[in-house]
């Protein structure tokens, strides 16, 4: 029986690597310079991670943040509703999260369907409302804020990667072309909590 040739046993072992990366969604470069390829980030923080399969930069960002702050943003991740009119308590919330290194998206009310959407969401329209996991804290409150994150694990000070970069922010209901929207079934509304806690003097309502 003929021997494989060496030609055929490149051939074998470059598709046995390419199929190994193919399933993985990190790319991980460590201090030495060995390349492996991983379908979970590395827990350390001194490897270069690159994310795959189209996942993008966040992702990746998201792969080499600390332990404690990736579990949290896993389990309770937060959302900032916000306005897009001048709306101080936004600010200062954003500026808040921001401050203490807290990962969020933001979704703004940009019309009467998104303000809709904000009020079955948490039961009200006060802007800015912040979710953390399921917990849905109508208005502004810093004490109220921070205690609530505290309690989902978050650091108390910016844990983020150097170089991280927070979403754009999008508008509540998600845009559609009008063709679309009209060819495509009404989407099934969000259920609303069942106890929302009540609405701070300092939010704004629409």
């Amino acid at each position: 029986m003929p021997s494989a040739t060496p030609v055929a046993v490149a051939l074998g072992v470059a598709l046995a690597l390419a199929s190994g990366a193919s399933l993985a969604q990190y790319k991980v470069i460590g201090p030495d310079g060995k390349v492996t390829y991983t379908d979970r980030p590395p827990a350390t923080t001194d490897s270069k991670v690159t994310a795959l399969n189209g996942r993008g930069g966040a992702a990746a960002a998201e792969a080499v943040m600390p332990l404690e702050l990736r579990q949290a943003v896993t389990r309770y991740p937060v959302t900032l509703y916000a306005s897009t009119g001048a709306c101080e308590p936004c600010d200062a919330g954003r500026a808040m999260l921001r401050q203490r290194g807290i990962p969020f998206a933001e979704k703004q009310v940009q019309s009467a369907e998104d303000g809709d959407a904000l009020e079955r969401v948490s039961g009200g329209r006060d802007a800015p409302t912040l979710a953390i996991g399921s917990q849905m804290l109508r208005g502004y409150s810093p004490e109220v804020w921070a205690s609530y994150l505290d309690a989902a694990g978050y650091p108390r000070e910016s844990r983020l990667p150097v170089g991280y970069q927070y979403p754009a922010p999008a508008p509540i209901v998600e845009r559609r072309d009008a063709n679309v929207a009209r060819a495509a079934p009404a989407a099934s509304a969000p259920e609303a909590p069942a106890a929302p806690p009540p609405a701070s003097p300092t939010g704004i309502k629409f």
